[in-house]
């Protein structure tokens, strides 16, 4: 135990001493020279901003006399990681989850804790990602489309499986209430996941998604579900956007910077 903690502290040593040489570093960084875990070295990184020894960002640290800005695609990145964050709190102990292509809903389950949960998804990502150990992940299957599983077999799977809770991305929300798709096969997908969830359906994405659109304009690679639904988005979106999906009956969420989740 005593060799364990000496090697934490070494560790964190050598963080801290990175941090001040190079002014900031970011926690990707940090994990490959370490060879740990992106978990690990923000509790290491949690750990010195407690004591006051850096300030954290989003996705890094910076010495305490070091002023770091955040760029745009910063900020986007934050704005996805909190609606992930606020959506694992609708993930209860033993749910069955449909997760789609999204990469902000499979980050979401990064932030479930010691939940034990069975994750039904045609996300290619879930390969790679580090999840906790009481999330138990079951692949479509199907041909590779970019990331995304789709064809034939990911439907007889879908058709075959239920789910107490779904939660999907999209590119794009609309004003009038559709949800768009980049690769049209997604569609039928997502219906599949829609129409064999016995309970709750979210759709989680940050502001840039939501949009207006003229009537009869990109209809095409669209879908529009009756089930109700919950979109969690954040602070910057449209807000007349936001207010008419509101008036459709969809309830919208927005979380903030400054939230604590």
């Amino acid at each position: 135990m005593k060799r364990d903690r000496k090697s934490v502290d070494e560790r964190q040593s050598r963080i801290l001493e990175m941090i001040r040489d190079n002014g900031e570093v970011k926690v990707e960084e940090l994990a490959r020279t370490f060879g740990i875990s992106l978990m690990t070295i923000r509790r290491d990184l949690q750990y010195l901003e407690e004591r006051h020894l850096v300030n954290r960002f989003y996705g890094g640290a910076s010495a305490v006399n070091h002023h770091h800005t955040m760029t745009g695609e910063e900020e986007l990145q934050m704005y996805r990681d909190l609606i992930g964050r606020y959506a694992a709190r609708f993930v209860a102990d033993g749910d069955t989850l449909f997760i789609n292509g999204s990469r902000t809903c499979l980050y979401m389950l990064r932030h479930v804790e010691n939940k034990r949960l069975t994750v039904h998804t045609n996300n290619g990502w879930a390969i790679e990602e580090e999840l906790p150990a009481g999330v138990s992940i079951h692949l479509t299957g199907g041909i590779l489309r970019d990331h995304i599983m789709v064809g034939e077999q990911t439907m007889r799977f879908l058709l075959d499986s239920e789910a107490d809770k779904a939660f999907l991305g999209c590119a794009g929300v609309y004003s009038d209430g559709e949800f768009r798709y980049d690769i049209p096969t997604e569609i039928g997908i997502n219906e599949a996941m829609v129409s064999r969830t016995r309970g709750e359906l979210y759709f989680l994405a940050d502001h840039t998604k939501l949009q207006h659109r003229a009537d009869g304009v990109n209809r095409y690679g669209s879908s529009t579900y009756e089930k109700p639904c919950t979109l969690i988005t954040d602070e910057k979106a449209n807000p007349e956007v936001v207010e008419s999906l509101r008036s459709l009956g969809m309830k919208v969420v927005l979380v903030e910077a400054e939230m604590k989740l």
